[in-house]
């Protein structure tokens, strides 16, 4: 069976947020490693936590655009960035803190970031759909 015969399957409502959900899964996939790769060089100069930081605000910037434009497709307006930033600022402090276990679980800091994304990535995508597509 084709793609093309399953997704004509679905209704209108359901195809939609397939389309969310794919979308979704590429800008984050593309913001993580972005993430990750700004967390990574950082590591030579900055702690784990600074790294952290300074990757997220990269990588905040990037998504912020994409999930406006890509994802979600809203237009990008102040409540919209208000309630991305209160989104993003829920998520920044579950990275921080799940970084911060997996560091004292003993995983390297080079890659404790992995299972954090594990937890953090679905929980930001309930979070930033509910607060773009209200």
């Amino acid at each position: 069976m084709r793609m093309k015969d399953i997704l004509g399957r679905l209704d209108e409502t359901k195809r939609r947020w397939l389309g969310e959900v794919v979308r979704f899964g590429i800008v984050g996939i593309t913001a993580t490693l972005i993430q990750y790769l700004v967390y990574w060089v950082c590591l030579r100069w900055f702690s784990p936590g600074l790294s952290l930081t300074v990757g997220y605000v990269v990588s905040f910037l990037y998504n912020f655009y994409a999930s406006t434009h890509f994802t979600f497709r809203v237009k990008a307006n102040a409540r919209h960035g208000a309630g991305f930033l209160l989104s993003h600022g829920v998520n920044y402090l579950l990275q921080m803190l799940t970084l911060q276990f997996f560091l004292w679980l003993g995983v390297g800091e080079q890659w404790a970031p992995i299972p954090m994304f594990a937890i953090c990535v679905p929980v930001n995508f309930l979070l930033v759909r509910y607060f773009l597509k209200r």
